[in-house]
């Protein structure tokens, strides 16, 4: 099971550190990409239409079109994760939020890769008993 990481612009790397950390902690394999869905929208299309991922962590600031667009390509999970680049964030975070209904995108707070990484692990580990443990222990030292 495998995760896609991907970046609107290279100055989201910030956020993507955030994610690949909960990642490596619960040992989930991912691919982090830069694309634009503006500036890149072939690219983007491509990475979306990939085989070999299943969840899609997308990125994005300004317009955050990323998500979307994505979303618009596959029929696997995205979530996204807007960025506080103007605006405070809020511009992204109701870009992402505010799809149109048939295509929706999983929108965590603004700037928190951390939770992105979360939620997508809650979704592979549904079909993963080790991950599901590893959550199960996450949590309860969350509590303890």
């Amino acid at each position: 099971m495998k995760v896609l990481v991907v970046m609107g612009s290279k100055s989201d790397g910030h956020i993507a550190e955030k994610v690949t950390a909960v990642l490596d902690e619960f040992g989930v394999e991912y691919d982090v990409e830069v694309a634009s869905a503006h500036r890149n929208p072939k690219k983007v299309e491509e990475l979306a239409k990939k085989d070999d991922y299943d969840v899609f962590i997308a990125i994005a600031g300004l317009s955050a079109a990323l998500p979307g667009v994505i979303a618009a390509h596959t029929i696997k999970p995205v979530i996204g994760v807007p960025v506080s680049a103007k605006l405070g964030g809020l511009d992204a975070l109701l870009s992402i939020a505010q799809l149109p209904p048939g295509v929706p995108v999983a929108t965590v707070g603004i700037d928190n890769g951390k939770n992105a990484a979360l939620l997508a692990i809650e979704i592979l580990a549904l079909k993963d008993e080790g991950l599901k443990k590893k959550l199960e222990e996450y949590r309860e030292k969350m509590r303890g």
